[in-house]
């Protein structure tokens, strides 16, 4: 793994560090590509029951180097289009992990830095972090990430931000959901592992059930008969499943079910 990306293990969590402070963390192909690298080799270790994302220095993510910037600058079409591809399919990576995510926002988070907090389960946030979705003042536009940026703040403040490109604060972020909580800078480590704790007591089965499920459910989507049905069908399916009986069975004979037992 290159030095721009840092992975450590805490127990049953790992943690993926963006370790380019000098630029805050602007990622470039080589970060993308070892970023995605990374997700994959965590998503094969049933070891691993969570991720956090997070960056190394003042800032989370600054969204794209300028000199990657730069070399895409004079890309034709059919590189540029292999380079959004490779993002695109981080990203998917990423929003589609079994495990759980949580994004540890300290410091700015702009442009791709913004899609990276929206692809993750839970984004912890400190009162210093700022958030802008930049492209628009460089005439690109937030393509890749805004699928992921638009499920997360709703179409109506997406329109905003996407349009004006101004700063908003971890408050507005919070208000807006793209931030799931705003915690001190003193606290942030210790609500994040408060958050890993209630995490890993869980079922994996039922947490890769559950984020197919929220995919499912669409916000503001009509509540069809078939989805009625896909529900129903859901969760016979997870109550029959080697871990929906073993949790079942556990809490009725007052022990710990077994993914509770692989804990340090």
């Amino acid at each position: 793994m290159p030095q721009s990306l840092l992975l450590e293990r805490r127990g049953h969590a790992a943690v993926l560090t963006l370790n380019r402070p000098e630029v805050r963390n602007a990622f470039d192909d080589e970060l993308v590509a070892a970023l995605a690298r990374a997700l994959h080799v965590l998503e094969a270790d049933e070891s691993v029951r969570a991720v956090v994302l997070a960056g190394a220095g003042p800032a989370f993510c600054a969204g794209a180097d300028l000199s990657w910037m730069k070399r895409m600058a004079g890309y034709g079409y059919d590189e540029n289009l292999a380079d959004a591809q490779a993002l695109a399919a981080m990203l998917k990576t990423l929003d589609r992990l079994s495990k759980p995510t949580l994004a540890r926002v300290h410091g700015p988070a702009f442009a791709g830095g913004v899609g990276l907090v929206a692809a993750c389960d839970i984004a912890v946030g400190t009162p210093e972090a700022e958030f802008s979705l930049t492209e628009v003042k460089l005439g690109l536009s937030p393509a890749t990430i805004s699928p992921y940026v638009v499920r997360a703040m709703g179409e109506r403040a997406a329109r905003r931000y996407f349009l004006t490109g101004e700063r908003f604060s971890a408050s507005e972020a919070h208000r807006l959901g793209l931030l799931t909580m705003v915690s001190a800078s003193e606290k942030l480590d210790a609500e994040i592992d408060e958050l890993l704790k209630h995490l890993i007591q869980c079922s994996p089965q039922s947490h890769l059930k559950i984020k197919e499920l929220i995919r499912a459910v669409r916000p503001g989507g009509e509540i069809t008969d078939a989805l009625i049905a896909d529900t129903a069908r859901r969760i016979a399916d997870i109550r029959v499943s080697t871990e929906g009986r073993e949790g079942i069975a556990s809490f009725l004979e007052k022990r710990r079910p077994s993914w509770q037992g692989r804990r340090d």
